[in-house]
């Protein structure tokens, strides 16, 4: 992470609370149920805000990941600014 951040690639980072919650359904039938994650054997445990030009770039990035030797999945998804 700090070579990234030495780098000026790092927007921003932050781990996240085990408490969550996730709703599902439509406006007036929507179910709410416990967990920060889709199902539980997917665990989201931080994030880290890249600030690059393109996807490429930030996959380059994910593949250094230290996760990735434990079998862990990593994300990449760009940001919608408005």
């Amino acid at each position: 992470m700090a070579g990234l951040e030495g780098r000026g690639l790092v927007a921003g980072t932050n781990g996240l609370d085990q408490a969550g919650k996730i709703l599902r359904g439509p406006a007036g039938e929507t179910v709410v149920t416990d967990g920060p994650y889709a199902e539980a054997k997917e665990v989201v445990g931080g994030y880290v805000l890249l600030n690059v030009a393109t996807m490429r770039a930030a996959v380059a990035i994910a593949k250094q990941c230290p996760g990735l030797d434990y079998r862990m999945a990593v994300e990449v998804r760009p940001v919608i600014r408005r």
